[in-house]
């Protein structure tokens, strides 16, 4: 669950919304709830930014770089302690995010027939029914990500597949502990390249997943991150700084991105 907003701010007041235990929803974790518009800090010195030197070498752009490499310099001239981290695994997260999401995505939306969730597209039948439903109420996107997960689930592919993934998952969750036993908060860029113009690669889904590379092990190890614009390349479009927290550290989260986005003037550290 994420949202979008204007400001770290008006993102921390959407969190106060919607966070909390739901005695319905049983992934919901039992915990006292917090204003977090009023839990943030304007402070961060003695803090510890972990920066791994793996999510330099995944292709970003040399203007990417250039402004995540300015934001690293604000916080360490602001009071932040910076810290080198190891995440030797994190290239792996990309292909076990499209085993996992895929697989979740086609186990979940089973129940979208059209007879008791979804859209409903009448047919001569209940075969058709189904067929049709299915059909008009999903997406290109969503139904090649359920083909996916009905390959890795297969009888043939499951091993090979789904629980090699849940194994590398594991493996990255122990990583990014490790990770935080010396550091409050991980920065990493959003994203490989900067923007790039509406519908420009939607024809090579490949290249869109590539785009993930630096968000998706968040989501696969279930640590709550913020991302927060950090500059624009020469043409002015935008570029994104990544921060990622500890489990239920969403406070440290808010007060780290608000300190950017409220101090923080390009070219002036």
């Amino acid at each position: 669950m994420g949202t979008l907003t204007r400001t770290v701010k008006d993102s921390a007041v959407m969190l106060s919304a919607i966070a909390g235990y739901d005695e319905k929803e049983n992934t919901s974790a039992k915990r006292e709830k917090i204003d977090y518009l009023n839990a943030i800090k304007d402070n961060i010195k003695g803090l510890k930014i972990g920066i791994a030197k793996e999510f330099f070498g995944l292709g970003m752009d040399e203007d990417v770089k250039q402004n995540i490499e300015n934001a690293i310099e604000f916080y360490k001239q602001n009071g932040a302690k910076l810290v080198d981290i190891h995440l030797p695994n994190i290239g792996d997260s990309l292909p076990v995010y499209y085993v996992l999401s895929s697989a979740e995505a086609s186990s979940n939306l089973g129940r979208f027939d059209g007879i008791r969730f979804g859209k409903r597209e009448e047919g001569k039948d209940l075969i058709q029914t189904y067929f049709n439903s299915r059909t008009k109420g999903f997406g290109k996107e969503v139904k090649r990500r359920i083909m996916l997960g009905n390959f890795v689930l297969s009888s043939g592919y499951h091993d090979a597949y789904y629980k090699k993934a849940e194994a590398v998952r594991a493996l990255l969750k122990q990583e990014f502990a490790v990770a935080f036993e010396s550091c409050d908060i991980i920065l990493t860029p959003t994203s490989p390249s900067v923007a790039f113009k509406l519908g420009e690669k939607t024809s090579d889904h490949i290249k869109m997943y590539l785009n993930d590379i630096y968000t998706v092990a968040v989501n696969v190890i279930g640590v709550p991150a913020i991302s927060v614009p950090c500059g624009e390349n020469q043409i002015g479009l935008p570029i994104g700084l990544q921060l990622i927290a500890k489990h239920f550290d969403e406070v440290t989260l808010l007060s780290v991105a608000n300190y950017f986005e409220e101090h923080f003037k390009e070219g002036k550290l």
